[in-house]
């Protein structure tokens, strides 16, 4: 099995980032993988799906250890992207390896890029709402329907776990706190990411040999950036990484240079702003947390 040293680095970089962040491997490693070298996106996807599954578990375990995670969204969002993962694989398989084939997949995983982007995006400019403690109330159906599209875009493209079907939850619950979100997110996306692992398996689009080097570079790179986690800087990093989601999306589409240039410097204008406000909310809730901290 040859390891690839420069795709170990590039895997280093970007599970670092995915640590820091708390972003969706899918929306910066499957890019990485096909923009930069030059990895068929059925092979990147595969194999962005299965070292996503080895990373996972390490957030999940921080946020189960914080008590973030709603265990009764995480079983019905479960019941809708398990199977839909699984169904997003075969299509992906269905679609064949031809370069034809390829063309129209980049395509599907630009507009599901573009989509996570400006998702995350939104997201960012929604206005805070105040958090509420008690257990939110369930509606079944509207979960496995939220698991059903996010669980069919994770296995078809890689991309959703960690951007659709958060801001899908946030839409529908307002007042869940952040790390509520993510916990839960990162939680349901253990199952749905396993199955479709076992999809990419039954249907053979994976490369062992890219894997490893993914997961080489990739696991210790997403604990150490876990560790920094919590660090104020990271908010602002986000929306960066989001922008080069959107350009990669762009760029798969078939959006020119020029096109890709003009969108580059609205990007950068619109995450400084995004990341200046970040910075402003983290300011305020630390300033809040000291002035109504007891006096001794």
């Amino acid at each position: 099995m040859h390891v690839d040293l420069a795709l170990v680095v590039g895997s280093v970089i970007v599970g670092f980032l995915v640590g820091l962040t708390g972003m969706g491997g899918g929306a910066l490693m499957t890019p990485m993988l096909v923009l930069v070298f030059g990895v068929a996106p059925s092979a990147a996807i595969s194999s962005d799906l299965i070292a996503a599954l080895f990373m996972k578990p390490f957030g999940v375990a921080v946020h189960w250890h914080r008590k973030t995670i709603q265990p009764r969204l995480v079983r019905y969002l479960c019941y809708g992207s398990v199977p839909s993962a699984i169904a997003g694989t075969y299509v992906m398989h269905r679609l064949g390896s031809t370069p034809g084939a390829e063309r129209h997949l980049e395509i599907i995983l630009g507009a599901a890029l573009i989509v996570g982007a400006t998702a995350m995006g939104g997201r960012a400019f929604s206005r805070p709402r105040d958090a509420l403690d008690a257990p939110p109330r369930i509606n079944r159906a509207q979960i496995v329907a939220v698991g059903v599209l996010g669980g069919f875009m994770v296995g078809l493209t890689s991309v959703g776990a960690g951007s659709l079907i958060i801001v899908m939850l946030l839409l529908i619950y307002p007042h869940l706190r952040t790390d509520q979100l993510v916990g839960t997110d990162l939680a349901q996306s253990i199952p749905l990411t396993a199955a479709a692992t076992l999809g990419t398996l039954l249907f053979g689009h994976v490369e062992f040999s890219l894997t490893a080097s993914i997961i080489i570079g990739s696991l210790p790179a997403v604990v150490a950036g876990s560790l920094l986690s919590s660090h104020a800087f990271t908010t602002t990093l986000r929306p960066f990484l989001a922008g080069l989601a959107l350009l990669s999306g762009l760029k798969y589409v078939g959006v020119t240079p020029v096109g890709l240039g003009v969108a580059a410097l609205a990007v950068l204008v619109v995450a400084t702003l995004l990341a200046r406000r970040a910075s402003a909310a983290t300011a305020r809730a630390l300033e809040v947390r000291v002035t109504s901290a007891p006096s001794r």
